[in-house]
């Protein structure tokens, strides 16, 4: 089953050695991740994607809880939350393609943020599936490089984390 974990800690040196370490010593990977500070510069929020059974995922709950540098963690898992990815997608621009891109991309609500002679950069926010959908059409025109962020959550609703 997939998880989707949020993860509040201090922005600290290592904090994500320790994270990760945590998953790699019990056999288990991390499908994506990604950390940034909030709005306060002392905290980070880290968005862990991993699969695993729930009493496994469990565990690595409340290992996390244990971590001296975590502040608080949730698995959406089964909760409401709203979930968003990123991805730029370098995909060759021939004459006769060049117009189906531009297609695609108004259709997904992407935009073009660079263009070369041969190829446009495609930049596409949305759910992970929309992401997928957009690169599975942008294949067949050659895709060159791709680069995707990996989805970050927040809960829905007015409730909003505190730390402490």
């Amino acid at each position: 089953m997939r998880h989707t974990i949020s993860v509040l800690v201090e922005n600290e040196f290592g904090v994500l050695t320790r994270v990760a370490g945590l998953f790699s010593g019990r056999g288990f990977n991390i499908e994506s991740l990604s950390v940034a500070p909030t709005l306060d510069p002392t905290i980070s929020r880290m968005t862990i994607v991993t699969s695993g059974d729930d009493q496994i995922l469990e565990q690595i709950n409340k290992q996390l809880n244990k971590l001296i540098d975590t502040i608080k963690v949730i698995d959406f898992t089964g909760e409401d939350y709203v979930e968003r990815e990123m991805a730029l997608i370098k995909v060759t621009a021939e004459d006769d393609t060049r117009a189906e891109i531009l297609r695609i991309c108004d259709i997904f609500r992407g935009k073009v943020v660079d263009v070369t002679p041969k190829c446009y950069t495609v930049e596409v926010t949305g759910s992970p599936a929309k992401v997928s959908a957009i690169v599975d059409l942008l294949r067949p025109m050659g895709i060159k490089e791709l680069v995707r962020t990996g989805p970050v959550v927040l809960g829905r609703g007015p409730k909003a984390w505190k730390a402490g």
